[in-house]
């Protein structure tokens, strides 16, 4: 686990979550920030952290598979994990999508799944079909 401190507020420590096997952050800003016992997960796009590159340009289903690697791996770099995650977001440029990501999603989730939302946006960065957040208990 490898965490660099930001700022902190009284005895609440804020530091940014960096994970060696998850792809950078491709802007101005944390992977994921661990704050007051929780992680706080950036979305994540499918890319592949080996290449930099998107897992495959079309494919929903192995895209949001990518994207929910990424945040497991952030997830542990961060002290937590899927079973600990309370809530999460997904972004699709498509709503006929959905049904395909909800079946990559639900392997990665346990009997309790975390609350969700889902959006339909008009573009996501790179031109990915999904992007996926998160909150986790560190």
């Amino acid at each position: 686990m490898m965490l660099r401190r930001l700022f902190s507020t009284s005895s609440k420590a804020v530091e940014a979550v960096i994970a060696k096997n998850a792809p950078a952050a491709i802007g101005p800003y944390s992977a994921a920030v661990k704050a007051n016992g929780f992680v706080f997960v950036s979305g994540q796009l499918p890319i592949v952290p080996s290449t930099g590159s998107f897992v495959h340009p079309t494919d929903v289903a192995q895209q949001a598979d990518q994207c929910l690697k990424n945040l497991g791996e952030i997830l542990v770099a961060g002290g937590s994990s899927y079973s600990k995650v309370v809530k999460a977001t997904v972004y699709l440029v498509d709503m006929e999508d959905f049904a395909a990501v909800n079946e990559v999603y639900a392997k990665y989730f346990g009997d309790v799944k975390p609350a969700r939302a889902c959006f339909a946006v008009k573009e996501l960065p790179k031109k990915a079909r999904v992007e996926i957040e998160c909150i986790a208990v560190a």
